[in-house]
């Protein structure tokens, strides 16, 4: 019995271990044409504006499909959805670094996005199932997402720097083929637990309480992404217009890469703090600090705009790592696939509205309009958390003092 014990703690550590690869490459992979996009600029003649939208379809792609990728891993298996989104992400790389012309370009990248969708709907049920610690789990696997997006930008800066732009979707097309063969020799399928999940969630609310927090969620889920897809995709092109006219492509990939990073610190910060702090009070004060990072990015320049834009990165992370939180306390394991199918479905959906809304606002008055926006819609996520706190806090009180209550 303990050697059984054993393998399964070692087979679930190396599925959590996967799962947090995937994490890092899913948002990797996502954001290697806006860095990409700044060297076509010259290749193609035409402006920042007009080749940026060609991601659209990409991003819309990568909401729209993690409906159906949350049902089937709930109906089918979660372990061979991922299987399909190692593959998927693969091919679809290669076809983009293979692309012959703008338009196959275009269609590369939006199948890019219909396999990049599967991950977080899919990954984070899984994460959520197998963690014996879900604040630390969920923060660490928050890091490991935070630096596929930081790294993304100055990797594929140096490799457009040393074999050209289609080389930085070919060797991360590689990455993710090989992944895909080890994670099938070495990941049993979980069909079998299925039927096991929990169908009673942490805690229970009265029905038009749940039906108003669905509402309010639906309004987070639709802000949060997208402040979160604003800010990630102009990020490289912000760095490179507004802090200074002489910067290489190679340091503005650097630059980006360290921002990002910033984030990756508030995601073990925040890791720690959900252990001791409630989580709705906490989702509204990182709400709180991610209006105030944008609107102070919105009017900075220089070194201090880098600042800015550390605090704004940090607090998007942790804002990203709670939301998940708060999500997994108030819903049953057998309905956390679709439930965050959900939720990424509208955080997703609106990135392909956000990469439009960038080459429209930045068209109109650059970047100070662009982050003057963003910094209105993060306004009202502020305004919403803090409703949710106000509405849950009575239920949650109440929970805290039943648990405490002896047993007779």
């Amino acid at each position: 019995m303990p050697q059984q014990a054993t393998t399964t703690a070692n087979a679930e550590k190396l599925s959590i271990g996967f799962i947090n690869w995937a994490h890092a490459l899913d948002h990797y992979v996502m954001l290697v044409f806006p860095t990409v996009v700044i060297g076509l600029q010259s290749i193609y003649g035409r402006s920042y504006a007009e080749l940026i939208a060609l991601g659209t379809p990409s991003f819309i792609a990568f909401g729209v499909f993690s409906l159906p990728a949350g049902w089937l891993a709930d109906r089918w298996s979660r372990r061979n959805m991922m299987v399909l989104f190692y593959i998927g992400c693969g091919l679809s790389l290669a076809a983009a670094g293979l692309a012959p012309n703008l338009v196959v370009l275009a269609v590369a990248l939006f199948a890019l996005g219909m396999f990049a969708s599967i991950y977080h709907p899919v990954g984070t049920a899984m994460l959520i199932a197998l963690a014996t610690s879900r604040g630390r789990s969920l923060a660490f696997n928050g890091v490991c997402g935070n630096l596929g997006v930081a790294l993304a930008a100055g990797i594929s800066a140096l490799l457009i720097f040393a074999v050209g732009w289609r080389g930085a979707f070919l060797v991360p097309a590689l990455v993710c083929l090989v992944t895909a063969v080890l994670y099938l020799r070495l990941v049993p399928d979980e069909r079998t637990t299925a039927a096991a999940r929990t169908s009673a969630p942490d805690v229970a609310f009265a029905p038009w309480l749940s039906a108003t927090l669905f509402g309010l969620f639906v309004v987070v889920a639709l802000t949060a992404g997208l402040v979160f897809h604003i800010t990630t995709v102009a990020l490289p092109k912000i760095v490179d217009e507004r802090l200074a006219s002489d910067i290489s492509l190679l340091m503005v990939g650097g630059i980006t890469t360290m921002i990002f990073l910033c984030g990756a610190i508030a995601q073990l910060t925040v890791g720690r703090l959900v252990e001791r702090a409630p989580l709705y009070l906490l989702f509204t004060a990182v709400a709180l600090l991610q209006f105030a990072g944008v609107a102070w990015a919105a009017y900075a320049s220089g070194v201090t705009l880098l600042v800015a834009l550390a605090v704004t990165l940090a607090a998007i992370y942790a804002q990203v790592t709670v939301n998940d939180l708060v999500i997994a306390r108030y819903t049953a394991d057998a309905w956390r696939g679709r439930v965050y199918a959900v939720r990424y479905f509208l955080t997703f959906a609106v990135s392909g509205a956000a990469v439009s809304l960038i080459a429209l606002l930045h068209g109109g008055g650059g970047f100070e309009l662009v982050l003057a926006v963003t910094a209105v819609i993060a306004f009202a996520l502020a305004v919403v958390t803090a409703v949710i706190a106000m509405l849950v806090n009575g239920v949650e009180r109440r929970t805290r003092m039943a648990q405490a209550q002896p047993a007779e």
